[in-house]
Formats: C-alpha cells, structure tokens, sequence
C-alpha cells in the first residue's frame, strides 16, 4: 500500500514509497535550510547591534591626523608624568640637600683657611621632635679687659642645595668686618654667628620638609637666646636668610613673636632686633605662577598639592602685629637668574601695606648666590648688623 505522508511525497497524484534513504535525504535538506535560515537570521540580528557600537583605533584615522594624534598624546602623558613627579617628589626638588655630589660629607676644616681669624665649631641639639641637627657657631676670638656692652648673635638660614661649610668663608669675611678690632676696642660690640644646618642637610639627621625645617628653626632659635642672650642685658638676636632660608627667618621670626604675643613687651625692646631678607622670594606657589606665566602650561596650577609653601607674606602680616618690631632688610640681586625681580616688588609692596618699617637694596651685577661674592653686598650687610641692634 502506498502512503504520502505531508512533506514526504511530491503530489496525491503520484504517490512516492516511503523508504529509509527517502527519509534521510528529505532530513539532509531540510537540516541545510533550517542551518541557512538560522545563519541568516543571526546575521539580521547581530549586524544592527554591531553597527550600534564605535571601535576607535589608530587606523580609523585620516592618514593626515595620525601623527598629530600620537605626539598630541606623547605631550599630555609627558606633562601627566612630570606634574605627577613634580608632586610626588617636591622635598626633594625643592631642598636638594645632596646636591652637589658629596655635599653631606663636607668638613669645617676644609675650609677654616679661607675663614680666619673667625674659628668656626660643630654644635648639635635636638629638635622639638628629637631629630638631631648640626650649628655651625663662629666667633672672632678677641680678648678683652672686659666683657663688651652688648653680645649681637646672627642666626643665618641658608639656601636650599649644598651644606653650610662652603658657605663660611663668605660669612666668615662679613663677621670679621662687623667684629671690634681689638682688646682696647672696649665699646665694640661682640657678634657671633650661628648657621642652622636643616635636616637632612651637612651632617644633621632626618629628610628635609616645610614641617620639620620650622622645627629645626625654632629650636636653633631657642638655643640661641639660652647660650648667648645674658639676662637684663641688651643683648640681641639678628635673622639672616638667603634666598629660601629667607621664608625660615621669616617664618620662625613670625612664630616666635606669636609665642611672645601676649608677654608685656616694650616695643623698643624686641630681642629679634633685624631680619636681613637676601634673595628672598613670596611664595612657593608665587615662584610657580611668577616662572611659569603661560596659563596653558599645567605646573602654576599645582600649587594645592603642595604642601611647602614658605609664605614670606602671611609672615610679615604676623610680624606686623607683633608689640615689637624689628628692623628689615631686603638684599636684591641685580642678575638674580632664579628669582625674578618682580617677587622682591611684590615683597617690599607687602611691607608697605601692613607698615612694616625696611630698606632695600639692590647688588649689581651680582647672581642669585653673589650677594656676598661682591663688596657692595657685603658693605650693606655689615652697615645694616651694626645699626640693627
């Protein structure tokens, strides 16, 4: 008996016997239109999709744009990298405390040819933190009769790089110059001169910071007044700083005149009698907008991620409101190739504003670090530490 099964056989007219390879053959083409449907089904469904979505590459470009592409990216991740280590590492960028090379292991007596007759001695104490820090203490050694009417001790902050032995033959010539002339000289002043070496610098423990340096300031500070200030006497306490040293004397003049703050103290009667500002700058953050003007670069902008700032105008603010004020003087280099006249404007603008009494003067020819290299900036400074007192 013949059977057409639907889908199995051509027509009712012709009826086809059901066999074995009859099946398989009708399942093999059947199989191939369901896999080419579902082929092309999943390709109906997917296409939208994948026109839906963007892929960037380099090659997608216009030949023309490619390399202004790839250098535009090379210049931001260059100034990414440098703001990020500019950052990361400012103490060290900043303070510089091993460089040059060797700087750390450097010796007074390397030098104490160039620094006669000033005879110059290590002293170290311990800051508020208890890291330990190295002074620099020269004295001209004269005898006298008598012990002079007025001991005038100079507390000199540094410049950032380098350690304080090379600078004592300079320092070396403006004390000998101030010193009295001999022991019949009985009026004279005595003077001696204490260099702070800040940690991490010379041979004192610890890693330079804003932080820790204030506290090696207060401490040489409070040193200084127990060893060489008599009581009752008049004797007094000059500030020098050079070029960043200058924020710490301004700094730690403020500090302790906001301790002394509310001590009954006659104003003629400050016993920080001068701070002497050679090379000094505004602010850390002034520096970064005053060398980097362009508004496009990236750098002036990193000032609040800073975390030194040396701020010589909130100082002063607070020094001018101190019961009793000391003298000012402001050293500007002529040449000064780091920092630019314009903060020494702003400083001596400052001082006018909050009526802070100073003088200013100007080395010419000199660098950043010839003040004491020429004769006239030693003239002014040894004029100013005998009037100051």
């Amino acid at each position: 008996m013949a059977v057409t099964p639907t889908g199995l056989a051509g027509s009712r007219s012709h009826p086809t016997k059901v066999t074995v390879s009859n099946v398989a053959d009708l399942l093999n083409r059947r199989h191939g239109a369901y896999y080419h449907a579902h082929s092309r089904a999943s390709v109906i469904r997917i296409n939208p999709l994948r026109r839906g979505r963007r892929d960037f590459s380099i090659s997608s470009l216009p030949t023309a744009l490619v390399v202004p592409t790839v250098f535009f990216g090379l210049l931001v991740t260059l100034w990414t990298y440098k703001c990020f280590m500019m950052v990361l590492f400012q103490n060290k960028i900043i303070y510089m405390p091993s460089i040059p090379p060797f700087s750390r292991s450097e010796k007074i007596a390397d030098y104490a040819h160039s620094c006669s007759p000033v005879v110059w001695e290590e002293r170290r104490i311990k800051s508020p933190d208890g890291t330990l820090i190295a002074l620099c203490v020269g004295t001209v050694p004269i005898q006298r009769r008598r012990p002079p009417p007025r001991n005038v001790t100079i507390l000199y902050f540094q410049g950032n790089g380098s350690s304080l032995p090379p600078r004592l033959p300079g320092l070396s010539q403006v004390l000998r110059n101030v010193s009295g002339r001999g022991p019949d000289d009985e009026s004279s002043t005595s003077y001696t001169l204490v260099g702070l070496s800040y940690r991490g610098y010379w041979t004192s423990r610890g890693r330079p910071s804003q932080r820790g340096i204030e506290l090696d300031a207060q401490a040489a500070l409070s040193w200084t007044l127990s060893e060489f200030r008599r009581p009752g006497s008049e004797d007094s306490i000059i500030l020098w700083g050079q070029s960043i040293g200058a924020g710490v004397a301004t700094t730690a003049a403020a500090a302790h005149f906001l301790i002394d703050a509310d001590k009954d103290t006659d104003k003629s009667k400050s016993v920080i009698s001068g701070i002497i500002l050679e090379t000094p700058f505004m602010s850390i953050r002034s520096m970064l907008t005053t060398l980097y003007p362009q508004r496009w670069l990236p750098y002036r902008y990193l000032w609040p991620f800073l975390w030194n700032s040396w701020d010589s105008e909130a100082a002063l603010q607070a020094i001018a409101k101190a019961k009793a004020w000391p003298k000012l003087l402001i050293v500007q280099a002529e040449k000064d190739e780091v920092v630019p006249k314009e903060q020494t404007d702003r400083l001596a603008g400052i001082c006018r504003e909050v009526g802070f009494s100073f003088s200013r003067e100007i080395v010419r020819g000199a660098l950043h670090t010839e003040v004491l290299a020429k004769g006239r900036g030693r003239t002014i400074i040894q004029t100013f530490l005998r009037d100051a007192h």
